[in-house]
């Protein structure tokens, strides 16, 4: 659990594991965990497919701890403690309004867990208290882009996932920039 970002050297993580794994799984654990922090995530996939399949899981794995699902965005309750966490989609095909919609409920720290495409990317998209990013199929993502979501906080945490990771990402974990 993340009691104090500049407490610990970020993490830079490559998760690799066969279709059905359980990437996914290990990604959500992290992702809760640095919400329930009281910090943001973002959790990034290379097409509006994927991301929505990551948003639906999301939802269907917390849907029995009261959720409520309203468009771009759902919250739940964390037992019995009072807090929610709210999880946010954003994609390039959404209107303009729910981009604009999701992006200022994202710069003012009321969702926990964005899960999107390059379009958390934008220039105008603001994450103040992002402290993981999650990339998934991260080989489809070039490093200035991985770069860019790393910049939407300060010195988060990285996850990046893979099953059939590139040798640039293997040599990465070779000679130490990527455990």
């Amino acid at each position: 659990i993340l009691h104090d970002i500049n407490d610990i050297r970020p993490m830079s993580r490559l998760l690799q594991g066969d279709v059905g794994s359980g990437k996914t799984i290990v990604a959500i654990a992290c992702l809760m965990s640095t919400a329930t922090s009281g910090y943001q995530a973002a959790m990034m996939a290379p097409t509006e497919i994927l991301a929505e399949q990551h948003y639906q899981n999301l939802f269907n794995l917390l849907s029995n701890k009261g959720t409520n699902k309203a468009g771009a965005e759902f919250s739940f309750a964390l037992g019995d403690t009072g807090k929610s966490v709210t999880v946010g989609l954003l994609t390039g095909s959404q209107s303009k309004k729910e981009k604009q919609r999701i992006q200022k409920m994202l710069a003012n720290g009321d969702i926990d867990i964005i899960v999107g495409t390059h379009a958390i990317l934008q220039a105008n998209v603001e994450i103040p208290r992002l402290a993981l990013a999650v990339v998934d199929e991260q080989h489809r993502f070039g490093v200035m882009q991985r770069s860019q979501l790393r910049d939407k906080g300060i010195s988060p945490h990285l996850l990046v996932m893979s099953a059939t990771p590139i040798p640039r990402s293997l040599s990465l974990t070779i000679y130490g920039d990527l455990d």
